[in-house]
């Protein structure tokens, strides 16, 4: 694992991954996929090319071609390298001491998280929302690529960790805003971490978080929390409800870079499938819905999109 140091020199915030974008390693965190297809290439562009209001559902295995870690790639991803898990819902909501923790750790991770930028397959999408070809897009990330792509005609399933909301009031607060109001609370606290999880977090002990200062709402005074849904929450039924009526919409359906394996992205692939809607999937290694597709394609998802000509 790479080590991250973050401490205070002459007013100034560093961190050891603070290097040019253009020398990280992108494609450390991506599976390896066999060789493009020539024919395998044909079948989506066939695919694309029939769509008239296609939907497509992006997860994390868009982003990695990006930098960003996942959780469940083989080898590669966070629960295969690490015993490390995400945070609970119920866990942040309830302990003061949790919430300390997760923001120190966010504190450190976020100038390599909010630094990562689009990839080929990102562009590509926002490419085909430009000339008329994609009819929504629903991502599960929460690392607003798509967005930084030009992508409007979105939803963010689990929301953003650009935005911060208050708990009591629901004031909504940008990141680096808060990243600003983390360094005048902490101006001599320093830390060195270990790893880099795809939400941001990084790996602190609790000597190092314990002296961290967390500042509350400006508005109401109440606790943070990243416009996310952590593990063991759900999303909105109303954002829920949302993205049904644009399923049952489109035409066809898209997964790019999801196993799928997490509810709240699978049951619209329940929904597409109750609609008959043709269901293609580009993933590396194996889905939840794999029996449900008319197409799968197991490709880094950069190298296959560019591909496809969406008009």
């Amino acid at each position: 694992m790479s080590r991250l140091t973050f401490r205070s020199t002459k007013g100034h915030w560093m961190t050891n991954l603070s290097r040019p974008r253009s020398h990280r390693p992108t494609g450390l965190f991506v599976p390896p996929s066999p060789p493009l297809d020539p024919e395998k290439i044909k079948e989506l562009q066939r695919f694309i090319t029939l769509s008239k209001k296609l939907i497509v559902m992006t997860g994390a295995g868009i982003s990695t071609e990006s930098g960003i870690p996942d959780y469940r790639s083989e080898k590669v991803g966070l629960y295969a390298r690490t015993d490390r898990r995400p945070i609970q819902h119920i866990d942040f909501i309830r302990s003061a001491p949790v919430r300390q923790r997760y923001w120190a750790r966010n504190f450190v991770g976020w100038p390599q998280f909010s630094s990562h930028q689009p990839n080929p397959a990102h562009w590509a999408l926002s490419n085909w929302e430009k000339l008329g070809k994609l009819h929504w897009l629903v991502t599960q990330n929460v690392d607003a690529l798509h967005s930084k792509a030009g992508n409007r005609r979105l939803t963010e399933l689990h929301g953003c960790m650009h935005r911060v909301l208050c708990l009591n009031c629901g004031e909504q607060t940008p990141r680096r805003v808060l990243q600003e109001r983390f360094q005048v609370l902490n101006p001599s606290w320093s830390a060195e971490a270990q790893g880099v999880a795809p939400d941001g977090d990084v790996f602190l002990t609790e000597e190092q978080v314990r002296s961290f200062q967390v500042p509350s709402c400006d508005r109401c005074g109440g606790p943070l929390k990243p416009d996310v849904v952590f593990f063991g929450d759900t999303v909105k039924p109303d954002k829920v409800d949302f993205v049904h009526r644009r399923v049952k919409e489109a035409d066809s359906l898209l997964v790019v870079g999801s196993s799928l394996q997490v509810y709240s992205g699978y049951r619209f692939i329940l929904t597409a499938r109750e609609k008959k809607l043709p269901i293609a999937i580009l993933n590396i290694g194996p889905t939840r819905s794999d029996d449900l597709a008319c197409l799968k394609l197991d490709s880094r998802c950069g190298e296959l999109l560019p591909l496809i000509d969406p008009q």
